[in-house]
């Protein structure tokens, strides 16, 4: 019995979460640790990429919208260095285009936090044993506009690189290329020469005009 019960307790998926909301975060460390191990919380995308690294967890369960860099992206740099990552993301955005551009950068999972309770377990189940999940709310419609592939083509956030969309983000959050380049590690030199391939990118002129197109594509909310 107790060899039996050691065996199951052995098969216990370590699962590590990141959201940037405490009081989400233990709601969601109630529901996952009776049947997961929580090997670790944090609370931005820059921890998140610390954390997977170095605890290496069989799931990771993420929030889209956090500091420094969102869930997509810390997904996307997470793929570079392992591609078998598995990340369920949790999120408040029912949204066909968010839920597109997690499911194309290679998450295995996409659940509505209303939802969570019901469908939260499952998602990380299936994402476990390397198999996806997204909530049924979406998934016929997110099926459609794979299929359809035109409205990914048309958005040109999807242009630019991680590293355009990190500069971009804190360039409407107000900092300057000095404070961005301390940042991020990297000399202003090579923040002004980001924001000038942007602007080609994308055709825009003006330090407003880009500034402009941040807010209306939302490149800093998500």
């Amino acid at each position: 019995h107790i060899a039996a019960q050691r065996a199951v307790e052995v098969k216990r998926a370590r699962v590590l979460l990141a959201d940037d909301h405490r009081i989400v975060a233990e709601g969601l460390k109630r529901l996952l640790e009776p049947e997961f191990d929580l090997v670790g919380v944090v609370e931005d995308g820059r921890a998140l990429l610390s954390a997977a690294r170095e605890l290496r967890p069989d799931v990771i369960v993420s929030d889209i919208t956090m500091p420094e860099l969102n869930g997509v992206e810390a997904l996307e740099e997470m793929k570079r260095h392992d591609p078998g990552v598995r990340v369920v993301f949790l999120t408040m955005h029912h949204n066909v285009a968010y839920a597109r551009q997690a499911m194309e950068a290679g998450a295995l999972g996409y659940v509505l936090k209303h939802s969570a309770a019901d469908e939260l377990l499952l998602a990380v189940r299936a994402a476990a044993a390397g198999k996806t999940f997204v909530t049924p709310a979406i998934a016929g419609e997110l099926l459609q506009a794979m299929r359809s592939g035109d409205a990914a083509d048309e958005d040109p956030v999807r242009k630019l690189t991680l590293r355009q969309r990190e500069i971009l983000r804190l360039l409407v959050e107000g900092h300057s290329a000095k404070s961005i380049a301390a940042r991020l590690d990297i000399s202003p030199r090579t923040v002004e020469f980001h924001k000038y391939s942007m602007m080609e990118t994308l055709g825009i002129s003006s330090n407003a005009e880009l500034i402009r197109f941040a807010l209306e594509s939302g490149v800093n909310e998500i």
